[in-house]
């Protein structure tokens, strides 16, 4: 059966019950899933990467680099969202939940939209409002 890894910025200490992260390049941590059969079977953390170093497309390459296939967000610029594309890794779009396990159990559900332009910022941590 294939396994999907899915990475949810959280706010420390991570984990389902964690809230999500405002932003998902400056989030403390990610929160990663693996789904197997449509259910969570693991639970684990990465720790994110320094903005600063490889600027936007850090956080993409490292999430990447760790086998992520479906990143759900609330908030990002254009550059990263095209990375991601281009890695070959879905964004979703998350807002309106706030607890990682609440976004994971609403990816299962298919209740959450494909990450499109209308939901991206300018980039940057202004988008604290949204998840």
């Amino acid at each position: 059966m294939n396994s999907t890894i899915v990475a949810i910025p959280s706010s420390h200490p991570g984990g389902l019950e964690a809230d999500l992260g405002a932003h998902f390049g400056h989030c403390d941590l990610y929160t990663v899933v693996k789904i197997t059969g449509g259910a969570v079977q693991e639970v684990s953390l990465l720790p994110n990467v320094p903005h600063e170093q490889g600027g936007c497309m850090a956080p993409v390459n490292h999430l990447a680099q760790h086998g992520v296939q479906i990143l759900i967000a609330g908030g990002m610029g254009l550059r990263p969202l095209m990375g991601f594309q281009q890695m070959g890794i879905t964004v979703v779009y998350g807002g309106g939940t706030q607890r990682v396990g609440e976004a994971v159990e609403a990816l299962l559900q298919g209740r959450l939209p494909r990450f499109t332009t209308e939901f991206t910022c300018g980039g940057g941590a202004h988008s604290m409002g949204r998840f």
